[in-house]
């Protein structure tokens, strides 16, 4: 008798630490919602850019991350590219309308962002940020990642008023350490997402984004519905 409940406890043991990742249930459709801005003080290579984002493991109401994050910007005379540091804070809430659990997170982060047009309809821009990162009950973290940015206008050649355009991107996360503390660990790879949309530019410096993305962790991957304005000004 006591060797079989031994065997159950151990079975329940091995079997514990996947529960959570199966409790996400992968089939249901989250959503995002997002706005982004930037500017440069007047004619001068400093500007700022920022986000706001609402992130559901639903349609709405059920908090993945809300996330609150700015930079100041600068780009140099001599070459097309855009160098930020910046702040990011995020709160994470639990899976599950009745868990009302969150963490915290702060993130600091520099990246650089180039842009490279081919042909004369598709542009694209490449993304390398690196994060150090400040998570709830966990040792200090860092992150690489990477983004390829893909918009070819559909009604136009060029990203010009009034024109309707695919916009596609792929980022990978890679960890840049496997122990966060307490004999915790990660996989070096964290997520990749895929994301395809359709994009309207209103007119200068406002564009609306509608599409999905298909989001893969080292334990789940999940289809996220996304609405994102986007604002120069």
């Amino acid at each position: 008798m006591k060797k079989n409940l031994f065997l159950a406890a151990l079975v329940a043991i091995l079997i514990l630490p996947n529960t959570s990742k199966a409790q996400i249930d992968e089939s249901q459709m989250g959503a995002w919602y997002m706005y982004f801005f930037n500017t440069t003080f007047k004619d001068s290579q400093w500007g700022v850019q920022g986000d706001v984002q609402y992130r559901n493991w639903n349609l709405g109401g059920d908090l993945e991350q809300l996330l609150l994050r700015g930079g100041l910007t600068f780009k140099p005379k001599e070459a097309n590219i855009k160098f930020t540091l910046g702040y990011g804070n995020i709160t994470s809430g639990a899976y599950g309308k009745d868990n009302d659990a969150t963490s915290d997170e702060s993130r600091i982060y520099q990246e650089a962002l180039f842009p490279v047009k081919i042909g004369n309809r598709v542009y694209t821009n490449h993304r390398f940020r690196y994060e150090q990162r400040f998570v709830e009950n966990q040792d200090f973290r860092t992150r690489y990642r990477y983004n390829l940015f893909l918009n070819i206008p559909l009604n136009n050649t060029e990203m010009e008023d009034k024109t309707i355009y695919l916009a596609l991107y792929n980022e990978l996360f890679i960890n840049g350490q496997r122990d966060i503390g307490d004999g915790r660990r990660v996989e070096i790879f964290d997520r990749n997402r895929f994301y395809a949309a359709l994009g309207f530019i209103v007119k200068k410096g406002l564009k609306f984004q509608l599409g999905g993305m298909r989001q893969v962790t080292d334990a789940w991957g999940k289809n996220q519905l996304q609405f994102s304005a986007h604002h120069t000004f």
